[in-house]
């Protein structure tokens, strides 16, 4: 299925009001950034793990959606996060599916720092809804 920016802005608005800029939405992959904002801070200066928690939340359903049908909601049933290390500047999340079916799939969630080392790994389980049927 098809998604832009726009259209996950408007069904989950939160997405937005974290600040998450969507840059690439695909079946295969779909790539998030959270640049950093003193209100998403924590003590010493990182990003906080709620902000990067929703960041990896919100690109794992995107990405979830972009493998359902049309219509699809995305629902999140499980999700394990590990933090690595801080992240002090801009976070920048790739979500891609591990395996998908036509009501779930199971995403991991790759959270990068600017020099690209890995701060933090999700995986997460989301249920693909479909009002009406």
């Amino acid at each position: 299925m098809t998604l832009t920016a726009d259209e996950v802005y408007a069904a989950a608005p939160f997405v937005r009001t974290l600040g998450v800029e969507l840059d690439r939405i695909t079946p295969e992959a779909v790539v998030g950034r959270l640049p950093f904002a003193h209100g998403l801070s924590t003590v010493g200066g990182g990003l906080h793990g709620g902000a990067l928690m929703g960041l990896a939340d919100g690109t794992a359903a995107v990405c979830a959606a972009a493998n359902g049908e049309p219509g699809a909601l995305p629902a999140t049933v499980d999700s394990t996060t590990h933090f690595l290390r801080p992240v002090a500047g801009q976070a920048t999340a790739t979500a891609a599916p591990i395996r998908s079916s036509g009501r779930q799939v199971l995403v991991e969630v790759r959270v990068t720092d600017e020099s690209g080392a890995l701060c933090v790994h999700v995986l997460q389980t989301v249920r693909l809804v479909y009002p009406g049927a």
